[in-house]
């Protein structure tokens, strides 16, 4: 396999083209892709940053076999690879001059990498703490008894109270990233449609976001609870909500991902009906100079 087997481009409508129908064949593995290309197609990739974001597919004898995408100044990211097709990769883009931050795919395929972008260009990889698990759902089983209250869907004129949610959340995973009205639309929270999970009062206890329909499948993305109100069995009940709710948007797919580190959240989903699809990574990298793209 050979580094120029695989074809680079800044176009996203290109790169659907090419290497849509292989993403919608196992939109699970693919779900990351999916979701960032369609953020581009549906955005624009001014809405990303300054640098042209790029997209490559592996094609042989006109098969796509993998793809990846990297938004500068974001990282890499990966569809399954073999370590073959790792190291062509790594050769290809290692051949441009450029280096990466990080890289990020199903635990496979982002060790390969790592390993082979060290081998052609020195950086040194460091596997991040966090570890997620991608789960899709199987037969959803709604939590028995649920905690009293409701679901209410966010809409419109709920947007201040969607960004003061989506901020909490990201306080507590960790994420840096500054919502308010001027930065909300460039952000990965502002194209979820919100649930929030209410008390009989009106008290909103529990958030739970999905991403939209693509390639047949969703993503649930958020679920949050804030740490004194857990334990109520408000989480199960504003995740069963929102898969169900999926599977009414015509979802032949719903899938999430959990941190491992949390097992309550993990044994929760597994009760709701997810199952296991793959182990997911993230490597960093040392010596990162310019961006590619």
């Amino acid at each position: 396999m050979r580094p120029d087997d695989w074809y680079l481009t800044e176009d996203v409508d290109e790169f659907l083209a090419r290497a849509g129908d292989f993403l919608r064949s196992r939109p699970g593995p693919h779900v990351m892709q999916l979701t960032w290309a369609e953020r581009v197609r549906a955005r624009g990739a001014e809405a990303f940053g300054t640098e042209a974001p790029v997209f490559g597919v592996l094609e042989r004898a006109g098969e796509v076999h993998a793809t990846f995408f990297r938004l500068p100044p974001r990282g890499l990211g990966l569809s399954p690879l073999t370590p073959e097709q790792a190291d062509s990769l790594a050769a290809r883009l290692a051949a441009l001059g450029r280096s990466l931050p990080s890289v990020s795919a199903d635990h496979s395929a982002a060790t390969a990498f790592a390993e082979a972008w060290q081998r052609h260009t020195g950086a040194t990889p460091r596997l991040r703490d966090t570890r997620l698990r991608l789960y899709r759902l199987g037969t959803l089983t709604p939590p028995e008894p649920l905690p009293s209250g409701r679901g209410r869907i966010l809409g419109e004129p709920d947007l201040e109270e969607v960004m003061f949610w989506c901020g909490e959340f990201a306080k507590a995973v960790g994420e840096d990233v500054s919502l308010d009205a001027d930065t909300w639309a460039a952000t990965r929270f502002a194209d979820k449609r919100y649930t929030l999970w209410e008390t009989p009062d009106g008290t909103p206890v529990s958030i739970a976001g999905m991403n939209p329909l693509i390639g047949g499948q969703i993503q649930v993305d958020i679920v949050y609870t804030p740490a004194h109100l857990r334990g109520c069995g408000y989480a199960g009940a504003v995740a069963a909500e929102v898969s169900r709710a999926a599977l009414a948007a015509g979802a032949r797919d719903v899938v999430l991902f959990a941190d491992l580190a949390n097992p309550t959240s993990n044994a929760l989903y597994q009760r709701l009906g997810y199952r296991t699809l793959t182990d997911w990574a993230a490597y960093d990298f040392s010596c990162a100079a310019p961006d590619i793209g």
